[in-house]
């Protein structure tokens, strides 16, 4: 494994890239080698040193930026890091092109594994979600609490709004959309995004709309763009339907960490009604409920989610993961999707 610091434009030798990829005041990008994967890895200075890690893992069509409002108001708490899951931000796609929810799990554990941060306060967002509860039931020993804002857990009954996301899976449909939609101006689509996953969009400001359009800008010149997407997506129907003790549901069950659930009532993508059953899935939770939050409660509202995560920290003080953790190691080799 290696570390390497970025320079604000990427480094070349891995894929071409667009343009460069934004960094805010305060944050700095690297990028970590490990088998099969490059993973770029978004941080910030802890305000003292000695301070326990916190991973951030986002969701499908997201990034590491999508963390950089919440960051900054943790940072006397714990030590920030996000991570690019693969094919996604900064991060190129896998070598095996394995896109599963398993296939993304992977890449966090060897992250983890080989940065030597574990156990940490792991954070994950709807795909991410449904990624570091994977992570979160087959490696305890890696995790310190887990934070799920509108984690994308199997539902039977799933929204309508969240049933063209899902289309994205079937063979062919992402290049369709590519062609139908290709005079659709980075604009329109950075609207489109935004009614789908925020509450209130008049919420953003202007310059965060402008910095979301010339991040979708530098994404649509990448060659790799909707494949990613739709194999991600396609990971996430997949995951869906799978069922025993691999069923995401069942290893919610298995989740020994202390839990904050985080659920936005004008979700369009993860049924708001959905998070009493996780409640009572996760053994040692608490649940947060924003009723004017959508999809991205921490972008939305980051100053609660920051309260409700001290709150968390600070509930469970001196806590560490179980020693006798039993590693499920053979979930993840069990593909849900093969990337295919």
């Amino acid at each position: 494994m290696s570390s390497t610091e970025l320079p604000s434009v990427p480094p070349a030798n891995v894929l071409p890239k667009a343009a460069a990829v934004r960094v805010a005041e305060g944050e700095r990008l690297r990028s970590v080698r490990l088998p099969g994967i490059t993973l770029t890895v978004r941080s910030r200075r802890p305000s003292r040193a000695g301070l326990p890690p916190a991973l951030y893992v986002h969701g499908l069509g997201g990034s590491s930026q999508n963390w950089s409002a919440l960051m900054p108001l943790l940072d006397d708490v714990v030590d920030n890091e996000a991570v690019d899951l693969p094919g996604f931000g900064d991060s190129p796609p896998p070598d095996d092109g394995n896109y599963s929810i398993t296939g993304h799990a992977r890449a966090v554990i060897r992250l983890l594994d080989s940065t030597g941060r574990g156990p940490v306060h792991l954070v994950g967002n709807s795909l991410g979600g449904a990624v570091v509860t994977r992570v979160a039931a087959a490696r305890p020993d890696l995790v310190r609490t887990l934070t799920l804002v509108s984690p994308a857990l199997p539902e039977i009954r799933v929204q309508r709004s969240a049933v063209p996301t899902g289309l994205l899976a079937l063979p062919g449909v992402a290049s369709l959309f590519t062609r139908l939609s290709r005079d659709w101006t980075a604009e329109q689509r950075v609207r489109g995004v935004m009614a789908l996953c925020y509450g209130d969009p008049a919420q953003v400001s202007e310059e965060g709309f402008r910095h979301a359009v010339e991040e979708m800008e530098r994404r649509q010149r990448l060659p790799y763009f909707w494949d990613a997407m739709a194999r991600s997506a396609r990971g996430i129907v997949n995951a869906y339907t799978v069922g025993g003790q691999h069923g995401l549901w069942r290893q919610a069950e298995r989740v020994l960490a202390p839990t904050l659930l985080i659920y936005g009532g004008r979700d369009k993508l993860v049924g708001y009604r959905m998070a009493q059953r996780a409640a009572r899935a996760f053994r040692d939770s608490r649940l947060l409920t924003l009723p004017d939050a959508g999809h991205v409660a921490m972008m939305e509202y980051p100053q609660t989610v920051a309260t409700a995560f001290r709150e968390l920290l600070a509930d469970t003080a001196g806590l560490a993961p179980d020693g006798d953790a039993r590693r499920a190691a053979a979930d993840l080799h069990t593909d849900d999707n093969t990337g295919g």
